[in-house]
């Protein structure tokens, strides 16, 4: 008997929103399958007639008989919110049994709605930080720009909103996200094995997904919150085949940095974000979406603290900048195959200036990328099959140093970059057997160096340093500088060992050829964005994981286990008192070696009842081998020692309480061993001016890090049927106003004796009131 197919999208029937997770199950046959992210499932099945049923926690069961071959092209199914249901899904990730029985391993979906019950800094709720109460998510301190993510760097992330990467994820030098919560649909953070359609990036993916625009109606939305006040408006534009959304976000005031140390307490800042989408639906095969999204963030501190150029300044300007767009086309070829294009660009901006007459200038960097995508996604009776290519041009402009109109500077001007990145890539999900499954992915990426670019050959036997140059030459416009390049092979594999619990196991290979280079602590707004050349080789990185997952008490309880280790290849690190901001030969300053990474991320999740919420634990560890062939190119004597992000222990507990439908109690609670230090072994004097003398890199460690928050949240019962819906959130931000400690730095006095000091940037309690409405 020849087979068949049935497919289509399930979608929220208030809404019309996509509803990922949803579980389809063919009750004669006991087969079932999960909606993909865009609420999309396929199943296929001898010609008949079967009972097909949807259902997810929060949502009515949906049942109804379909006859094989269908008449219509898809079976779309809508789903009704359960109002009833007291047991709201406040923590779930992903489906009820989606753990057990998806393929890949450290994959998290966080749905925006779960993320709005977790306690937020000043009641803003930011998608980023709440990515820190999963195990292996860590970050530097409070205020720094982006996520550590087993042990990787933050530019070792790739962060897409929409197909869009995103180069800097922070307003207010890492406060908060650039994204906000009115526009996002769903988040999902790839931290083990890696779909070969993601290349670029050696660590973790963190794919944003903006909401599908309202068909039914025009709505508005927004806040009114300490930090920022938001504004959002969906909703047909006039027929139902076109729909849009646009959300915007701005903060206005500057108070929050009185609440910092004293040297950045009169800092003013501001910054805006704008997110709009545009769906157009002509017919059932085909889709077009246009993505826009925009930021800007302006600061001006009253000290040249955070100044990374060697120019003494009463005040420093900080402004940097994203601009986004693309275009989307899905195409449903027929019923097993679905062709997308997409077309992506990217430009991140940033800039420091200082007013002061003597001594004015203005640095500026840029950042563009234009990427083109095409993939396909193929759907068999046991196979699922998706095979693509893309291509991605960098323009980099690394710095221009503008003096102003008296200043007593000189101009500079770093040298341009470009390159390619080219890649295929193909994978097949085999559903072997019930209990056995398997994802073989393999991705071949090539990137080219292009001029125009100065060659520099340097003195053999000696040390790359601008003295030991022995000669120039010059690559035009276009031309090849360097090529490198290779095959990422990606498998996953699962055995079912019950239908409540498996095994995985997952290898990945990638490559990358962008990278942030910064010798601070946490990489500042203007930090330099660096590609690989004939000096600064691609960073590689082999990651083997495996895991148990374990669903108890009908999918009440989650448990598992993961286990990773981590090689890297060409990790890259700086010398003692590296230059790079100006540095128009930074292969000096850099140094390539290994590195490695390894670690347990064990977590149990409470998903249903009253009170939900899970405790999680990671050991985490990361280290570098900087060892070249002379002293000078060596980082501690050339054995193995922590990078700046090592934090090997790690605790999260999170408890969402909600007794009714109107009232919600969240809490969490983080702990972490505090990150590596170097403190100085000796003291010296030159001249009568005292100095520190430092030996190993990172052999000391600041003060562990831990901190509790809590949320009380009030909303409108849903139950009374009004179109106008509203919420009140009063958080408390850090309850036993803990002093954690960003820093510790030593001073020097005229005798050469030294002290200790600690920097804390929040070091009391932050309360929040914010108000959120829906119209």
């Amino acid at each position: 008997m020849p087979s068949q197919v049935i497919s289509g999208y399930v979608n929220e029937k208030e809404t019309g929103k996509p509803v990922p997770g949803t579980t389809i199950f063919i009750q004669e046959r006991r087969q079932g399958v999960t909606t993909d992210r865009e609420g999309f499932y396929s199943v296929t099945l001898p010609a008949g007639t079967y009972t097909l049923s949807a259902s997810h926690i929060g949502y009515l069961r949906f049942q109804q008989k379909i006859t094989l071959p269908p008449n219509l092209f898809l079976n779309n199914i809508s789903l009704s919110q359960d109002t009833q249901l007291l047991e709201e899904v406040t923590v779930r990730t992903e489906a009820p049994d989606q753990q057990v029985k998806q393929v890949a391993l450290g994959v998290t979906q966080l749905p925006i709605r779960n993320l709005v019950k977790m306690p937020a800094l000043l009641g803003e709720v930011d998608v980023v930080r709440s990515l820190l109460m999963l195990p292996g998510v860590t970050t530097v301190g409070e205020g720094a720009t982006g996520i550590n993510v087993r042990g990787g760097s933050i530019d070792q992330n790739l962060v897409l909103l929409d197909d869009m990467p995103i180069y800097n994820s922070s307003h207010l030098m890492g406060f908060f996200s650039v994204f906000n919560p009115d526009a996002v649909r769903d988040v999902t953070l790839q931290k083990g094995s890696l779909p070969a359609r993601y290349g670029g990036r050696t660590a973790a993916v963190l794919d944003v997904r903006t909401k599908e625009p309202d068909a039914e109606k025009l709505r508005i939305s927004g806040g009114v919150g300490v930090v920022s006040n938001r504004l959002g408006i969906e909703g047909p534009a006039g027929t139902r085949k076109v729909t849009f959304l646009a959300d915007a976000r701005l903060a206005v005031n500057s108070f929050l940095f009185r609440l910092a140390p004293f040297n950045i307490r009169d800092t003013k800042a501001r910054f805006y974000d704008v997110t709009t989408k545009v769906k157009y639906l002509p017919d059932e095969r085909n889709t077009f979406y246009a993505s826009l999204y925009a930021s800007n963030d302006k600061l001006l501190f009253s000290s040249d603290s955070l100044l990374s150029v060697d120019v003494a300044a009463t005040r420093t300007g900080f402004d940097y900048q994203t601009t986004n767009g693309s275009l989307k086309w899905l195409f449903a070829v027929n019923k097993r195959l679905t062709i997308s294009l997409t077309g992506v660009l990217s430009r991140y901006r940033s800039a420091t200036s200082v007013p002061d007459s003597g001594n004015a200038f203005r640095l500026q960097a840029e950042l563009l990328s234009k990427t083109g995508k095409a993939e396909l996604i193929y759907q068999a009776r046991h196979h699922r099959v998706s095979a693509g290519l893309q291509a991605t041009y960098y323009s980099l402009l690394p710095n221009t140093l503008t003096p102003g109109p008296v200043s007593n500077l000189n101009p500079v001007r770093l040298a341009s970059e470009q390159g390619l990145e080219a890649a295929v890539f193909a994978e097949d999900e085999i559903n072997i057997s019930s209990t056995m499954a398997v994802v073989a992915g393999i991705r071949y990426s090539q990137f080219l160096y292009l001029g125009p670019a100065e060659i520099r050959t340097y003195l053999p036997d000696k040390p790359r340093r601008p003295e030991y140059i022995q000669e120039r030459h010059v690559i035009g416009d276009g031309g090849i500088v360097s090529q490198n390049g290779g095959p990422e092979p990606r498998l996953a594999f699962r055995w079912s060992l019950k239908p409540d619990r498996s095994l995985k196991f997952s290898y990945t290979k990638s490559r990358q050829y962008l990278q942030l280079v910064t010798n601070t602590t946490a990489a500042l707004p203007t930090s330099r964005w660096k590609l690989s050349d004939k000096y600064i080789k691609p960073q590689l990185s082999d990651q083997v994981s495996g895991g148990y997952f374990h669903n108890a008490g009908e999918n009440t309880w989650e448990i598992s286990a993961e286990l990773y280790y981590r090689w890297n290849h060409n990790a890259i690190d700086y010398r003692d008192g590296a230059k790079l901001l100006l540095n128009n030969t930074p292969e000096t300053e850099l140094l390539q070696g290994r590195g490695r990474a390894y670690g347990l991320e064990v977590m149990v999740k409470k998903s249903k009842g009253f009170l939900t919420g899970w405790a999680s634990y990671a050991y985490t560890r990361t280290e570098l081998l900087i060892n070249g062939p002379l002293p000078i190119d060596q980082v501690n004597n050339g054995a193995w020692y922590p990078a700046n992000y090592d934090k090997p222990h790690a605790v999260n507990l999170l408890g969402i309480y909600r007794p009714s439908r109107t009232f919600t109690c969240s809490a969490n609670f983080t702990y972490s061993t505090g990150r590596p230090m170097t403190v100085p072994y000796a003291k010296g004097q030159l001249y009568g001016v005292p100095f520190p003398i430092y030996l190993d890199r990172n052999q000391q460690r600041i003060p562990d890090y831990h901190r509790l928050d809590v949320s009380f949240t009030w909303e409108k019962n849903p139950a009374k049927k009004t179109n106008w819906w509203y919420s009140w959130n009063f958080a408390l931000y850090n309850v036993y106003a803990r002093k954690n400690a960003f820093s510790v730095f030593y001073k020097f006095n005229s005798y050469a004796e030294s002290t200790a000091n600690k920097l804390s940037i929040f070091g009391s309690v932050i309360p929040s009131l914010t108000y959120n409405f829906k119209l």
